[in-house]
């Protein structure tokens, strides 16, 4: 007993975890998890600009779940933006709208939903009828305001549609990160860094050589994750296909060089699995893999802007299921080039080419 709880005081990490999980995990799934979805991003399409109109729109508002970011001129524009992404949803209201609101046969106006996650679409179902108070000769009197809701990119409600491409990044976060952080630990534990020492290879080519025989395998698990989820699940690849490599190919490398900087810190395999289990659980829980991002509180998403796994599943779905290109969303790869160098810059700072 005394040998382990002096070995737990060393070694600082796992030290440092005891605490650390359970605090991470109750913080992460208290804030993440969140079936109560809130301020979704929307843009409305409003063709009647009436007194009417503009209360509904009001209605919309007060009830916390859209977020108005956007005022586009008609329906098109709006289909646009949920297939680049900007939006959740989408409020197209037609020009005669006042007449639709009393007509309580068809719908006064509709709900452009992405429809790739079932969790947003759930909620708009949830927004058909928002009520509306008519000024009449005999006074005022409140009437509900029918909704049609029409979901895009997955109109059979599937879960694989939506699950799938999140999936992609989630699958290699954990390989490649483990790969490259006990592969250079390894080498360390083994003895095999005194070759090192005897070669003329500078730091940043030991690094680079580190990080490419590993894109490749990135790429070949990228191969099968999408035959597979075609084959047995019907995911499409509705984009294309050499955009979805190529943000692959920027993805893996914020990875592997994520990994080498966990390298450079940790001593041991063992540690070298703990960290990427404890950076994997918040690529999980705050990237829009299982919950929208848009619902999660504001703080939260700060921090999960920083993941590279938020960004790339942004990519994947959008090329993937909405047909989406990469010039359309070059923030998002923009974002993983910048945090892909900053990790390595990291890696090759703090590497050394010593035995200890």
């Amino acid at each position: 007993m005394k040998k382990e709880l002096l070995q737990l005081r060393r070694d600082r990490l796992t030290f440092g975890m005891i605490v650390g999980i359970p605090v991470m995990q109750m913080l992460l799934f208290g804030y993440a998890i969140n079936t109560d979805v809130r301020n979704l991003v929307a843009a409305v399409a409003d063709q009647s600009n009436s007194h009417l109109s503009r209360q509904f729109i009001a209605e919309l508002g007060q009830t916390q779940v859209l977020d108005f970011r956007y005022a586009t001129a008609n329906a098109g524009e709006l289909e646009e933006m949920l297939r680049t992404g900007q939006i959740s949803v989408g409020v197209y209201i037609p020009v005669d709208f006042d007449r639709r609101a009393l007509d309580s046969s068809r719908a006064a106006a509709q709900l452009l939903v992405d429809g790739a996650d079932p969790t947003i679409l759930g909620v708009a179902n949830q927004l058909r009828n928002i009520p509306l108070r008519f000024d009449s000769t005999s006074g005022a009197k409140v009437k509900a305001a029918a909704l049609e809701v029409r979901p895009f990119f997955n109109p059979e409600r599937r879960s694989a549609v939506f699950v799938i491409p999140g999936l992609i990044g989630i699958i290699l976060t954990l390989t490649m990160m483990l790969f490259t952080a006990v592969a250079v630990v390894r080498e360390r534990e083994h003895g095999n860094l005194e070759l090192l020492i005897n070669t003329p290879v500078s730091t940043t080519q030991l690094m680079i050589g580190k990080v490419v025989p590993y894109i490749l395998i990135g790429l070949i698990q990228l191969a099968i994750i999408i035959n597979v989820g075609k084959l047995l699940f019907g995911v499409p690849v509705r984009g294309s296909i050499v955009e979805l490599y190529v943000a692959a190919v920027v993805f893996i490398a914020a990875n592997l060089s994520l990994g080498l900087f966990v390298s450079t810190i940790v001593k041991s395999q063992f540690q070298a699995i703990q960290v990427t289990i404890f950076f994997l659980l918040p690529s999980i829980l705050l990237s829009g893999f299982v919950f929208p991002f848009d619902g999660m509180p504001r703080i939260v998403q700060y921090i999960g802007e920083i993941l590279p796994n938020t960004h790339f599943i942004r990519l994947t779905r959008g090329i993937m299921l909405r047909d989406a290109g990469l010039g359309e969303m070059y923030q998002e790869l923009l974002a993983l080039g910048v945090f892909t160098l900053l990790a390595m810059v990291g890696s090759v700072l703090r590497f050394t080419k010593r035995l200890d």
